[in-house]
């Protein structure tokens, strides 16, 4: 009962406006359902395969989050199902997430994913770059860009990850302020209490639920 002490403790921490994703790559069917039997809907994934094979499995009233990069020639397996993209960083993958979405009848939410850290490995639109990728998307009609996605630099400066936190809060006040229910995904298991403080209002979680990650 390990994982549904863990998210019985966290949910204790976290405000009630920030939705928790339970970041489950890498973990078992098991452990998923021991999550989701403790009340947890919204599960993350990074591999579009791995996502498929635990949506087949598992019940379906889980939101299923990719979380990780996505390659567009995945995008097709997850189009019928996926709840919610985080990282689309490139207009390609959003004219391809288009082209799936509207072959399943669906409209597929996104967030924009901002590279807000120092490090060059990390994937995303530039800042500036981003009310124009919105403004150029506007008439499709089955992706929603929702909000936005940021990962802070691994640091454990902490002033350096929340000055790149404020960066994209400001951005996405800017850009989502006058929209329902906008959602900023920021924050994981070593810094969401800050993400939080500088108003992220989703974060994704993972170590913290099911214990350390198996590779």
């Amino acid at each position: 009962m390990k994982i549904a002490e863990n998210l019985k403790q966290l949910k204790k921490e976290i405000p009630e406006k920030v939705s928790l994703v339970a970041v489950s790559k890498t973990k078992s069917v098991e452990s998923i359902q021991e999550a989701y039997n403790a009340g947890q809907r919204d599960f993350g994934e990074n591999k579009v395969q791995e996502m498929v094979q635990k949506w087949e499995a598992l019940p379906r009233d889980i939101q299923w989050h990719m979380i990780g990069h996505v390659q567009r020639n995945k995008v097709k397996y997850m189009a019928p199902f996926v709840h919610l993209i985080h990282g689309v960083d490139t207009q390609k993958l959003l004219l391809e997430i288009e082209k799936q979405a509207a072959k399943n009848d669906r409209v597929i939410n996104c967030l924009l994913q901002v590279h807000i850290a120092e490090e060059s490995s990390k994937f995303g639109f530039e800042p500036n770059e981003v009310a124009a990728v919105l403004k150029q998307n506007q008439s499709l009609s089955h992706v929603n860009i929702i909000g936005l996605m940021g990962m802070a630099t691994l640091t454990d400066d902490k002033e350096q990850i929340k000055r790149e936190f404020q960066q994209l809060k400001s951005l996405f006040d800017e850009l989502f302020a006058s929209k329902p229910n906008p959602v900023l995904s920021m924050g994981m298991s070593g810094d969401y209490p800050l993400a939080i403080a500088t108003g992220s209002n989703m974060i994704r979680v993972g170590s913290l639920i099911f214990g350390a990650r198996n590779y």
